[in-house]
C-alpha cells in the first residue's frame, strides 16, 4: 500500500505542470518545454488515479477496481493512446484545426458518457444530504459534454469542407436557443431527487437537447469565424472537464479543467478583440461564408480596376534589389505546405544581407497560432516572427511584402470602408509599402467570402499559381 499523501502530492505536481505547460506554450521559445511538462503531469495524473482507482493507497477508499475492471481499463486506454499517437504523428499540418476539433468532440463525449455512467452507479458513496448536488454536478457535466460534442463535430465538418462555411441563420434563431436552454433547465428540475435513478429520461432528452444547441451555435458561425469557435469549443471541453472533475471527486481534473475553461475563454476573448468583434457577437452570430463566394452587396462589392501581374522573374528582381522584406503568411501557405522551402528563400536573402522579417496576424489560418507552428516546424527563427502589433508601424520603410496565401488578413476595406462586413478588424496594412506582391491561386475571396480591394492597388502585382510551386522557382532563380 502507498501512503495517503502520496495522491495528494501527486495531483499537486501535476497540476503545477499543467500550468507550468500552460507558460511555455505562451511562447514559441519555450513551447517544446511546455509541451514536455504537460506530458509529465498527465503521465503522473494518469498513474495516480489508476492508483486511486485500485485502492493503491492507504486509508483512501477508491473505487477498488478488480483485476477484470483493470483489464477493462488497460484495454480502453492503450489502443486509444496508439490510435491517438498515430493520428497526430500521421495528420498535415493543415488538418491541424481539424484534428483539435475532434479531439475537442472526443472530451465532450467523455463527459456525457461518464456523466451518464455516475448517475446510473456512482462508483464512490455520495454522502447523506449531498444526493441533490451530485445529481447536478451530473446534469451541468451533460449539458456542457453533450453541446461540446456535437459543436465540436460541426466545426470538425466546417474546417475539413465537408459542410459549408456559410453561417446557417433561422428565423427566430436565438429565440430558438433560448427556449431549448430553458427546456432543458425545467428538464434538470424534472430529473434532480428522482429515487432509482428515475430521472434518467429527463436526463437523455436533455442530452439531445444540449447537442442540438451545439450543433446550430456553431452552424450559425461563419467560417471567418472559426479560429475564434476553435478556441471556444477548446474552453467547453475545459469547463466540461472541470464539472466531470467535481462530480468525480478529483482535483486534478478539477485543477486542469479550470485551466484548459479559463485559458480557452481567455484566447477567444483574444481573437474576438484581434477582430474587433464582440465574443456574444461571434458565438449568436454569423459572420463569414464559402471562400470564393460572391461578396456581399454594400461596402463588400466588387472593387473596380485591373490587377497588375507579376512572375516569378519579376519577384526575384524586387526581392534582390530590397533592403527589407516582410512576408505574410496565410491558410493558402498551409494549404501548399510551402513553409520549407520559404525558410530556404528566408536564408538565401540573408545571405546577400537583406533584412527578412514575418508578419502573423492573430487570426491568421484556422486556428489560432496556425502560422506560428508552420514557421517553427520549418525551423525559422522566432527573432524575425513578428506579431501584427510589433510590425504594422514598419511597413512605410519597408521594400518588398510577400502575401503568400492571406486574404482577409490584409484587406484595407477594414480599415477604409465602414460598411464593410469586417469593418474596424485590425489588419496588417501592408499595402503602405513599397511593393506587396500577393501569391494567390486565383482571384476568389476569402474566408470571409469578401473582395480585397489590395489586389486593385497601384502598388500591388499578383503572382498566380500554386505557392509551393512558386516558392520554389523563387528559390532556384535566387540561388
Amino acid at each position: 500500500m502507498l501512503p495517503a499523501g502520496l495522491l495528494s502530492t501527486a495531483y499537486i505536481a501535476a497540476s503545477v505542470l499543467f500550468i507550468l505547460s500552460l507558460g511555455g506554450l505562451s511562447r514559441q521559445e519555450t513551447a517544446r518545454r511546455g509541451n514536455l511538462y504537460g506530458i509529465i503531469g498527465m503521465v503522473i495524473a494518469v498513474l495516480a488515479t489508476a492508483g486511486y482507482a485500485t485502492g493503491a493507497f492507504e486509508g483512501v477508499a477508491g473505487i477498488e477496481l478488480s483485476g477484470a475492471g483493470m483489464g477493462v481499463l488497460a484495454g480502453a486506454v492503450l489502443p486509444g493512446a496508439l490510435i491517438g499517437a498515430m493520428l497526430a504523428a500521421r495528420v498535415a499540418m493543415t488538418s491541424m484545426p481539424e484534428l483539435v476539433a475532434v479531439l475537442h468532440s472526443f472530451v465532450g463525449l467523455a463527459a456525457v458518457l461518464v456523466g451518464i455512467s455516475s448517475y446510473m452507479d456512482p462508483g464512490l458513496p455520495v454522502p447523506a444530504g449531498e444526493e441533490t448536488i451530485h445529481e447536478i454536478e451530473i446534469f451541468i457535466d451533460i449539458f456542457i459534454g453533450a453541446i461540446t460534442f456535437t459543436g465540436s463535430i460541426i466545426a470538425f465538418l466546417k474546417l475539413r469542407g465537408s459542410m459549408s462555411g456559410k453561417p446557417l441563420l433561422l428565423p427566430g434563431r436565438h429565440l430558438l436557443n433560448l427556449a431549448m436552454v430553458v427546456g432543458c433547465i425545467y428538464l434538470g428540475w424534472a430529473y434532480t431527487g428522482q429515487a432509482n435513478h428515475g430521472g434518467l429520461t429527463e436526463l437523455l432528452i436533455m442530452t439531445g437537447i444540449a447537442g442540438v444547441i451545439g450543433m446550430h451555435m456553431v452552424m450559425a458561425i461563419g467560417g471567418a469565424d472559426m479560429p475564434v469557435v476553435v478556441s471556444m469549443l477548446n474552453s467547453y471541453s475545459g469547463w466540461a472537464a472541470a464539472a466531470a472533475g467535481f462530480m468525480l471527486k478529483n482535483d486534478a481534473l478539477i485543477v486542469t479543467g479550470a485551466l484548459v475553461g479559463s485559458s480557452g475563454a481567455i484566447l477567444s476573448y483574444i481573437m474576438c478583440k484581434a477582430m474587433n468583434r464582440s465574443f456574444f457577437s461571434v458565438i449568436l452570430g454569423g459572420f463569414g461564408s464559402d471562400g470564393g463566394a460572391p461578396a456581399p452587396s454594400g461596402g463588400a462589392a466588387q472593387p473596380q480596376g485591373e490587377v497588375q501581374e507579376f512572375s516569378v522573374d519579376d519577384t526575384v528582381e524586387m526581392l534582390r534589389e530590397a533592403k527589407s522584406v516582410v512576408i505574410v503568411p496565410g491558410y493558402g501557405m498551409a494549404v501548399a505546405q510551402a513553409q520549407h522551402s520559404l525558410a530556404q528563400v528566408i536564408k538565401e536573402l540573408q545571405k546577400k544581407k537583406i533584412e527578412v522579417r514575418f508578419a502573423i496576424h492573430p487570426v491568421a489560418g484556422r486556428l489560432p497560432g496556425h502560422m506560428n507552428v508552420l514557421l517553427a516546424e520549418a525551423n525559422v527563427s522566432y527573432d524575425i516572427v513578428l506579431e501584427m502589433d510589433e510590425i504594422n508601424e514598419d511597413f512605410p520603410e519597408t521594400d518588398a511584402v510577400l502575401v503568400i496565401g492571406a486574404n482577409d488578413i490584409v484587406n484595407p476595406s477594414a480599415l477604409d470602408d465602414p460598411s464593410s462586413p469586417i469593418a474596424g478588424m485590425p489588419v496588417l496594412e501592408v499595402w503602405n509599402a513599397k511593393t506587396v506582391v500577393v501569391m494567390k491561386r486565383g482571384m476568389s475571396s476569402g474566408y470571409a467570402g469578401i473582395q480585397n480591394p489590395l489586389f486593385f492597388k497601384e502598388n500591388t502585382r499578383m503572382l498566380f499559381g500554386d505557392a509551393k510551386t512558386n516558392v520554389d522557382n523563387i528559390l532556384g532563380a535566387l540561388r
